[in-house]
């Protein structure tokens, strides 16, 4: 396979010696692996490390890029061009703080994506090929399918397993409107190979990628239309948290249409019209590109599973139980392509349970995870656990408290008070069933409700630890102070007053 990744400049020219070089020569089979991987994302990537790291037999099979979609064309480019829009909207709101910037300041849009495909290529080192091979991993290109019960054919070739593990990710979804596969779009597998800034871009969209890219386009310039057939942004979350976002987006521009269906797009001339349903847009929505973010499809096409006998749905992938085992006994997967949790660090965890299930015997079950995940706007939206509408659908009473940023001393330093942390509990416990928190690092704070949530720790123990003063953080800790507070039933406060009463009285003091 002859692959270019455009542009084709030394910065992937670099990311293809690594992800798949050129002059790779497929190894010898080395008789039966304990161990077969199919796809070499993060799913595959982990499974195929560790397993090796253990003493393991592996085969490891992409036929694409090592890195997968994390890599290659999701969380590494799409986190470095965030962080380029964020100094860009700190340059602009620089004058807030008291710093003076000369006015016309742009942002060099082809300086921007190279420092993107430099930064690409030097974290593709870690998913390297040869950093492979010297793990102990015989890596292979090209398709797979299975060929037998116990056996994978990859360029001619029969590898034989114990053990096999489908870890094939999954692709950006098409949308069937008439007129946009002519006109040209857009997903998140081609944005980042853009050289040139479009002028205008509509976003089809409001789930996590689409708004991602959709305020990082802002801020680098792009006049961007946010469609959206749904209610509101972001459906999946916290409608509070969702709310904050849509200020935070038409304070920057960013033109929002919720409950919109596009009917078809047009070209005309240079420029792409999208015409919707809508009376507001009754002459179109004029661009110069189109995003498409809606989702993802499992990669479950020619890998013949019907003949090994495992079951998969077009929709949601391979099938598979609480230990990710298919309905093939010797074959497991992991990954998007069988899981409702898409994220690379849900696809790592799931990799660590099938190391565990299909060498070892193991019986780690998928649904023990306690999963958090976050999406990459600004101000950041995290959540881990059951939403309240979860709670409420299951019957199980739940006690909410919420502290908002505008009162944290360091939120207000910062001038980032827009947000906020909210924490269900169970009604009569400080057990933690889920949080939201709406922050620029909310990200890097959900982590400490995740690890109360997997270690059993509830509200109690956040209300007790010292958290540093004055970090954000400390909007956690409130959260804990507020449940303290609610235990105090007007008996017991009748009862505390009557002590303090009491004692005054009697002349006592504490030293």
């Amino acid at each position: 396979m002859n692959l270019i990744i455009e542009p084709w400049d030394r910065h992937n020219q670099a990311l293809l010696a690594n992800a798949h070089p050129p002059d790779w020569k497929n190894p010898e089979p080395r008789g039966r692996y304990n161990l077969v991987v199919i796809g070499a994302g993060t799913a595959g990537l982990v499974t195929a490390a560790g397993a090796a790291g253990l003493g393991a037999k592996v085969a490891l099979i992409e036929k694409h890029l090592l890195g997968g979609d994390c890599l290659n064309v999701g969380c590494v480019p799409s986190k470095a061009l965030i962080r380029a829009s964020r100094a860009a909207s700190d340059v602009r709101d620089a004058g807030a703080f008291g710093v003076r910037v000369p006015a016309g300041v742009e942002v060099d849009f082809p300086a921007v994506m190279e420092r993107m495909r430099g930064l690409r290529s030097q974290v593709s080192g870690n998913d390297s090929a040869r950093r492979f091979k010297d793990l102990g991993v015989d890596v292979f290109f090209g398709s797979a399918r299975f060929s037998g019960p116990d056996s994978v054919e990859v360029d001619g070739k029969a590898l034989r397993f114990s053990k096999a593990v489908i870890a094939t990710g999954a692709r950006a979804m098409d949308l069937p409107i008439p007129g946009l596969k002519e006109a040209g779009y857009l997903t998140n597998e081609t944005v980042f190979s853009l050289t040139a800034l479009p002028r205008r871009l509509a976003v089809i969209g409001a789930g996590p990628i689409g708004c991602e890219l959709a305020q990082a386009f802002s801020r680098f310039g792009s006049k961007v239309h946010l469609l959206e057939a749904l209610g509101q942004i972001l459906i999946r979350e916290d409608r509070d948290a969702a709310a904050v976002i849509e200020r935070a987006f038409a304070r920057e521009g960013i033109e929002f249409s919720c409950n919109h269906n596009i009917l078809k797009v047009e070209k005309r001339g240079s420029c792409k019209v999208l015409l919707t349903d809508c009376d507001c847009h009754q002459d179109g929505i004029e661009v110069d590109e189109i995003l498409v973010g809606v989702g993802r499809a499992p990669n479950v096409e020619g890998l013949n599973l019907e003949a090994v006998g495992v079951e998969y749905d077009s929709r949601s992938g391979v099938k598979v139980d609480d230990f990710l085992r298919t309905s093939h006994p010797r074959i497991y997967a992991a990954g998007d392509i069988c899981l409702a949790a898409k994220f690379t660090h849900t696809a790592d965890a799931a990799a660590r349970i099938v190391i565990q299930n299909a060498l070892f015997m193991g019986r780690k079950r998928a649904s023990a995870l306690t999963i958090p995940w976050c999406t990459y706007t600004d101000p950041e939206i995290a959540h881990v656990g059951m939403y309240e509408k979860d709670a409420a659908q299951k019957g199980i009473p739940t006690q909410t408290f919420m502290q908002e940023f505008k009162d944290v001393d360091r939120a207000i330093l910062d001038g980032e008070n827009d947000g906020f942390v909210k924490v269900h509990v169970g009604r009569g416990s400080d057990r933690i069933l889920g949080a939201t928190i709406v922050a620029r690092r909310a990200g890097d704070m959900i982590g400490e409700l995740s690890l109360a949530m997997t270690g059993g720790l509830g509200l109690k123990t956040i209300a007790g630890t010292i958290h540093p003063y004055p970090t954000q953080a400390e909007c956690i800790k409130k959260t804990g102070d507020a449940f303290q507070r609610a235990r105090l039933t007007p008996w017991l406060k009748a009862a505390l007053g009557k002590w303090l009463r009491f004692i005054n009285i009697s002349g006592r003091c504490f030293s």
